[in-house]
């Protein structure tokens, strides 16, 4: 019955046996009635997009992920704000604004660093080690905001999802030969080895402290430090089928034990 599935907007529960799946309309005014309806009705709506789960929480809604999450897709300056505010461990960053920025940059990092394109980029696009002042020259061009970051050389961080209030999987993503890049989506390799306990105590407290309930926390070792490199609300499955852990199962699960 479609009154016991629940209401999701984007494709992500698409598999799932106790979810309806409707799609995202530009308009709402393109949904039939009879989607309309169980939208309104819904007490939760599950993968609303960003531009529904603003108007979603303004009419008092429940969404998942969360409204706070949302807030912070692919948004790498509000993710180090937030971040700074909270005391969270996170490298060196810096965002500048202006014409004048980039005269400010030798004051803040000396070579290599990192710089990345701030908002909308994702699996290692976007990020670049910048190790002159060609390499500088090159991503001036690409951005009129600055975000730089300091260069902490290793050749693997760790993921960790948290979906709802709890740890479903966590993981190593090991850097390909050549690449100061860790990300699957370039060619790392996945290990299962077992992730210290210090790194899995970060990622749920930052969750926690940052109302993130869907989200995949990449955190870096240093020193012995553990520091959060970012959030990332749109992680691949790829850890997941790597240890043989079925997704869709797991979503459908959660929802039935009302867990998210």
């Amino acid at each position: 019955m479609e009154q016991n599935k629940a209401i999701a907007l984007e494709a992500r529960l698409r598999g799932c046996k106790n979810v309806i799946t409707l799609g995202v309309r530009t308009n709402f005014s393109d949904y039939s009635k009879n989607e309309a309806d169980l939208i309104r009705n819904a007490g939760k709506i599950y993968y609303p997009t960003t531009f529904y789960a603003d108007l979603f929480d303004v009419m008092g809604k429940k969404t998942f992920p969360s409204y706070h999450t949302y807030k912070c897709v692919q948004d790498k300056i509000k993710q180090t704000a937030l971040l700074t505010m909270l005391n969270i461990p996170h490298p060196k960053t810096r965002v500048f604004y202006g014409n004048r920025w980039k005269k400010n940059v030798p004051q803040e990092f000396s070579f290599p660093f990192i710089a990345k394109i701030p908002r909308g980029s994702a699996m290692g696009r976007g990020v670049y080690l910048i190790q002159n002042n060609d390499d500088f020259s090159q991503y001036c061009n690409l951005t009129g905001v600055g975000y730089l970051q300091e260069y902490l050389p290793s050749d693997r961080d760790i993921r960790i999802v948290v979906i709802g209030k709890k740890i479903v999987h966590s993981y190593w993503r090991i850097a390909a030969e050549g690449e100061f890049r860790s990300n699957v989506a370039l060619g790392a390799s996945i290990s299962l080895d077992k992730v210290p306990r210090k790194a899995l105590d970060l990622a749920i407290y930052t969750a926690k402290k940052c109302h993130w309930d869907d989200v995949g926390i990449d955190i870096c070792v240093f020193n012995g430090q553990y520091m959060v490199l970012e959030a990332n609300m749109k992680y691949g499955k790829e850890g997941f089928r790597e240890a043989g852990i079925d997704y869709t199962e797991l979503m459908e699960s959660m929802i039935e034990n009302g867990e998210i």
